[in-house]
C-alpha cells in the first residue's frame, strides 16, 4: 500500500486509487491500473453533478501521462457511462483526465506551456505526439483557461495587423496589447467581419477605453476602428512605416535609372545623326 501511495506521488493524480503498476515489456510502456475514489465515482463528464450510473460503457481505457524519463506513462480504468438529467447518456468524468480527453491533465499543462515557448514541431518529436494533438490539447486547455482569464483586461493600447500562412493563401487577423506585448485574440480571415468579431467581443464600454490603434494602411482595419472606437489616435506602425519609405525609395531609384537611359539614348542618336 506504502508503495503505490508513492506511485500516486509521481504520477500526479489526485483523488485516484492506485491499484497496480506494471511494466508491458512488449511495447515498454509502464501501465497503472487506476480508479477514482468513492467520491468522485457516477459523475457526468460534463457538469460534474453525480448521476446515476447507465452501464459499464465499452470496457477499460487509457489516457496518456508524462513520460517516466524515455518510458511512456499511461493509466488504465474502467469508463462506465451515467445519466445525466442536463447532458444525457455519458461517459463518467474522471479526476485526472478532462472529459472526451486520451491526455491526463498534468501532460495537457505540459504540452500547453511548450506551445507558448517552442515550435509544434519540437513538440511532437519531445512529447512523441502528432502534429493535430497538440492542436486539440491547447483547444481544451483554453476552453478551461479562458473561464478563469480576462484576456481583454485593461486594453488601452492596441496593435491590429494580419499574418499569412499556408504559402499566402491564408491570413490571421490579430490583434496584440502593446503594452504587455502579448496576442490577446486572433481569428481566421482579413476583412472588416472577421476585425468586427473582436469589438463584438471586446464590447462597447472596453472598446471606448482604447486609446491608440497602430496598423497598416488597410481600409478594411481603418473603417472598423473608426466605428468602434472612434476616439482612439489611429497610428502607423513602424514597420509598415520603413517599408512604405523603402517602398518609395525603390520607386524614384527606378524612375531616375529609367530617365537617365533615356536621355542616354538621345545624346546617342543625336550624336549618330551629326
Amino acid at each position: 500500500m506504502r508503495t503505490l501511495r508513492i506511485w500516486r506521488t509521481l504520477l500526479g493524480v489526485e483523488k485516484t486509487v492506485i491499484e497496480d503498476v506494471d511494466l508491458d515489456v512488449t511495447s515498454g510502456t509502464l501501465i497503472a491500473q487506476v480508479r477514482p475514489i468513492a467520491s468522485m465515482r457516477n459523475r457526468c463528464g460534463t457538469c460534474h453533478k453525480r448521476s446515476p450510473r447507465y452501464d459499464g460503457g465499452v470496457g477499460r481505457r487509457r489516457w496518456r501521462s508524462l513520460d517516466a524519463g524515455t518510458i511512456q506513462v499511461q493509466l488504465e480504468a474502467d469508463a462506465p457511462r451515467v445519466s445525466c438529467r442536463v447532458h444525457g447518456v455519458t461517459v463518467a468524468a474522471v479526476p485526472w483526465a478532462r472529459h472526451q480527453a486520451g491526455h491526463t491533465h498534468h501532460f495537457d499543462t505540459q504540452v500547453a506551456w511548450l506551445a507558448t515557448q517552442t515550435s509544434k514541431t519540437a513538440i511532437t518529436e519531445l512529447m512523441r505526439i502528432a502534429w493535430r494533438t497538440v492542436g486539440a490539447i491547447i483547444t481544451r486547455v483554453w476552453a478551461d483557461t479562458e473561464k478563469q482569464y480576462d484576456q481583454f483586461a485593461g486594453l488601452t493600447r492596441i496593435g491590429i495587423d494580419e499574418i499569412s500562412y499556408k504559402r499566402g493563401h491564408k491570413y490571421l487577423t490579430c490583434v496584440v496589447d502593446h503594452d504587455s506585448g502579448r496576442l490577446v485574440w486572433a481569428s481566421p480571415g482579413q476583412d472588416t467581419a472577421n476585425l468586427t468579431k473582436f469589438f463584438d467581443a471586446l464590447g462597447p464600454e472596453r472598446s471606448a477605453q482604447i486609446t491608440h490603434v497602430s496598423a497598416d494602411g488597410a481600409a478594411w482595419i481603418a473603417a472598423v476602428v473608426a466605428q468602434k472606437c472612434p476616439n482612439a489616435v489611429r497610428c502607423a506602425d513602424p514597420f509598415h512605416v520603413v517599408k512604405w519609405a523603402t517602398d518609395a525609395l525603390d520607386e524614384e531609384r527606378r524612375a531616375a535609372w529609367n530617365n537617365a537611359r533615356k536621355a542616354a539614348r538621345t545624346n546617342e542618336t543625336r550624336r549618330g545623326r551629326g
